[in-house]
Formats: structure tokens, C-alpha cells, sequence
């Protein structure tokens, strides 16, 4: 599957395979496209705990609780837990100098390292805290848990992101620094359900998301880029197609799910 198609049935996959165990080799996959995501700063905040439910303690698994579908916790074989480490800002003057060395930053290595040093590093520094409310270091948290995931579909793995709001027994049973900040639960493994899943998901209409110069302009939607995008599979059927609830059934009796999880 190529990276068009795994962006065209980017869409989570609730229901997986708990007999069918994960390769790691294709996890690892996953991980290095989340480590090579761009990073503010070249810091790479962005970490995570590769939790595979038939190898730890009911302790663990209880602790990786989602309010939300949490019956997907208990049938998935693997649990990736993404988390934020704040100390990857602290030693961020380091990463931009890697840059330089590395020929991506500045023209001239020494005087960018000279300026690194007396001028931008301690900008970062004394504006850290200000930075760390901004929402940039999650967002591109979330940029690497995004090509993680594209990396899952094509594969032909499923995934789906959850939240939990107990932070810290997950900190606790799975050794977490205290300068962790979970971001979210991901669910990883082989689809139960077709690669449609029921069809696109409702969105928001384009022209309320988008807009061109200013707020009140809306982007101009091209009905002909929407035609090449639905051929090409980047947009497909909207949901519920005509065979979801008969599918649902099978699953629900297969897996044992309940009617509201």
C-alpha cells in the first residue's frame, strides 16, 4: 500500500485481531517514522512505551484505562503508550547545534555556533516556560505519532488513539520520568473489521474549516480536485455503508463487545 492509499483509509480501526500477535519489526517501523518527524528546535520530545498485553501484569493493563471504547485496550496486542519528555527542551541548545554540524542550519558553521551561544540559546531559555504553554511541542508530538500511524496502515496494521485520565498510575507501572506528560494511548493490531470500516466519517464541511486570506473568506473547494481525490481513494464512500451493521454484529459476537464501551 502506497502512502496515498494509507492516508486515504487513515481512520481508526476500533476493532483488531487479539489472537493475532504484532510483528515488532513492523512496530519498529512505526517508531522510526515517529523519530524522524520535524521537531521544533530539532529537540524530539516525543517518546514512547511499546506495551504488548500478553507480556506484562494485569497491573499494567488495568492502568492503560480509556473512559472512551476502552474495550479496545483489553483486545488489542499491543499498546503504545506516547508520552512527552519536558527534559528534551532543556538540553535543546545541544539539538541546534547538531543541526549546524549536520549543514542544516546557518551558513557559516562557526559564526552560527558563535550565535547559537550568545544569543539564540539563551533567547529559548529565558523564554522556556512561555514555550511550553504554546501547544508547539505537542503538536509536533503529534506529527510523529501522525507518520507513525500512516506507517501502521501501510502494513496493513489497524490503530486507534485514545485518552486516559489516569496519568499517573500509567507513570507509576511503567517507570515513567516525572518530566513524562502522556499524550495519548494507541491501540495497534491486525483489523477484525474491513478496510473500509463502515465508510468515511462524517467531517465538518470544508468550507467552515478553511479559509483563504482571512477568517470569513472561505478556501475555494475545486469539485474537480474532490473527483480526482475520490478516484485516487484519498475520499472514499461516506458511512455507514449499506453492510456496516450486519458487520458490527459479527464482530460484537466474535470479540465479545459490549453494546456501549
Amino acid at each position: 500500500m502506497e502512502v496515498q492509499e494509507a492516508i486515504g483509509t487513515r481512520r481508526s480501526y476500533r476493532f483488531l485481531r487479539p489472537y493475532k500477535p504484532v510483528e515488532l519489526g513492523k512496530i519498529q517501523r512505526m517508531l522510526e517514522a515517529a523519530r524522524r518527524a520535524s521537531f521544533w528546535g530539532n529537540v524530539g520530545a516525543l517518546r514512547a512505551v511499546v506495551v504488548r498485553r500478553h507480556h506484562v501484569s494485569r497491573e499494567i493493563m488495568d492502568s492503560l484505562f480509556a473512559a472512551v471504547a476502552g474495550y479496545q485496550i483489553d483486545i488489542a496486542p499491543v499498546i503504545i503508550v506516547w508520552y512527552l519528555d519536558w527534559h528534551a527542551l532543556e538540553v535543546q541548545g545541544d539539538r541546534l547545534h547538531e543541526l549546524v554540524d549536520a549543514r542544516a542550519l546557518g551558513m557559516d558553521k562557526e559564526a552560527t555556533h558563535d550565535a547559537l551561544d550568545e544569543i539564540l540559546i539563551p533567547f529559548f531559555k529565558a523564554a522556556m516556560d512561555h514555550i511550553k504553554t504554546t501547544g508547539l511541542t505537542e503538536l509536533d508530538c503529534g506529527q510523529g505519532i501522525a507518520q507513525a500511524t500512516l506507517v501502521a496502515v501501510d502494513q496493513g496494521l489497524g490503530t486507534c488513539c485514545l485518552g486516559s485520565a489516569r496519568e499517573e498510575a500509567i507513570r507509576q507501572n511503567l517507570g515513567l520520568p516525572d518530566s513524562a506528560k502522556v499524550l495519548v494511548l494507541q491501540t495497534v493490531g491486525y483489523p477484525a473489521e474491513s478496510k473500509e470500516a463502515g465508510g468515511q466519517r462524517p467531517r465538518q464541511p470544508f468550507s467552515e474549516m478553511f479559509h483563504l486570506d482571512a477568517v470569513g473568506n472561505p478556501f475555494p473547494e475545486d469539485p474537480e480536485v474532490v473527483e480526482e481525490m475520490k478516484e485516487s481513494g484519498l475520499i472514499q464512500e461516506p458511512a455507514p455503508l449499506p453492510w456496516r451493521e450486519d458487520e458490527l454484529k459479527f464482530i460484537q459476537k466474535a470479540l465479545d463487545i459490549p453494546d456501549v464501551g
